[in-house]
């Protein structure tokens, strides 16, 4: 959300495999380190809970990152340079040659965005000249017509209300340098600010029976999971309730579709942005039943990543898989 770096725009060279990789052996043979500034690759898996492997998908020799997965399951979309694209899934597993969507060239696109319950629209975040920071657009699924949503900025959308009616986002509102949570109707209309607590929150996203919105925020002292009513989280967000909190700075919550499972990133304790991608993070689920969040993460992959990991909901439509990206350095 906060700082997004525009992905370079280079030639890639990408290569589709279909390689079953353990989240324990990617903790034991970590790729290098991917420096800030240089050229970073990056490889795009899926992780299949059934099998607790990680089969790589797709790699290239520039920066992709979090993938979306269609709610018809055949497809996931993924940004790079600026632009978005439709990665075809085949029948064997592996993606096809990824196709850039219409969302036109002046708009730079960064990391968040998701195609909509029905497979019909796509809500993306991106920077539109004259305006200076992100906002967020509404468009059709194949990404053209593209309509503003939001004119204030920075806005970052991160969430689709599962009845299709609403988009979650995490904006900047008073000039503080506080995020909060705002939603705005999908048909047009005003945002409503949904929290009010003077800490920094990201990543809104709803539960299936869209009772919560899941975001991480550092109001407990470091980043943590959290949730509230999805019409707000009331004065002072007392409705909030703390939902995940491990020795780790935990981003990025996800709800699978069958609604009994949360994943998330956990980032080292000493790194408080989301920024970096050339860091060591976990990949965690904890299990949800009868509404509540368990309290035993099991972590399900070890890898260098970061920024772009998996910064939207990216869980199959079978709630068994979910997609991420992780990077290297390049010589």
């Amino acid at each position: 959300m906060r700082n997004r770096r525009k992905t370079l725009d280079l030639a890639f060279a990408i290569m589709v495999m279909a390689v079953g990789i353990t989240g324990a052996l990617a903790a034991q043979a970590p790729p290098k380190t991917a420096q800030v500034g240089g050229r970073i690759g990056s490889k795009l898996y899926v992780y299949d809970l059934r099998s607790g492997k990680s089969t790589l998908i797709f790699s290239a020799d520039t920066i992709w990152e979090a993938p979306n997965w269609s709610p018809d399951g055949k497809y996931l979309i993924s940004n790079s340079g600026g632009a978005i694209y439709k990665l075809a899934f085949k029948a064997d597993g592996s993606v096809g040659t990824p196709e850039k969507l219409a969302i036109p060239a002046d708009y730079s696109c960064n990391n968040d965005k998701a195609i909509s319950p029905d497979g019909k629209q796509l809500a993306f975040s991106a920077t539109l000249p004259p305006a200076k920071n992100s906002q967020v657009f509404l468009a059709d699924a194949t990404g053209a017509n593209p309509k503003l949503m939001t004119v204030d900025t920075p806005s970052y959308f991160h969430g689709w209300s599962p009845d299709g009616k609403t988009l979650a986002f995490v904006a900047q509102r008073h000039g503080d340098g506080q995020y909060d949570i705002y939603g705005v109707p999908a048909a047009g209309g005003p945002e409503t600010r949904l929290t009010m607590n003077p800490h920094q929150d990201d990543g809104p996203d709803y539960s299936p029976d869209g009772k919560w919105i899941y975001i991480n925020s550092d109001r407990s002292g470091k980043q943590a999971a959290w949730r509230f009513p999805a019409a707000g989280a009331g004065p002072d967000d007392a409705k909030a309730e703390l939902v995940v909190n491990d020795e780790l700075q935990d981003w990025f919550p996800h709800i699978s579709p069958d609604g009994t499972k949360l994943v998330y990133i956990g980032y080292p304790a000493d790194v408080s942005s989301h920024n970096p991608r050339n860091v060591k993070i976990a990949l965690k689920l904890v299990t949800i039943s009868g509404g509540s969040v368990g309290k035993t993460p099991k972590t399900l992959v070890e890898a260098t990543g970061g920024q772009g990991t998996m910064n939207v909901n990216s869980w199959a439509p079978d709630s068994q898989r979910f997609a991420y990206v992780t990077y290297d350095a390049l010589p």
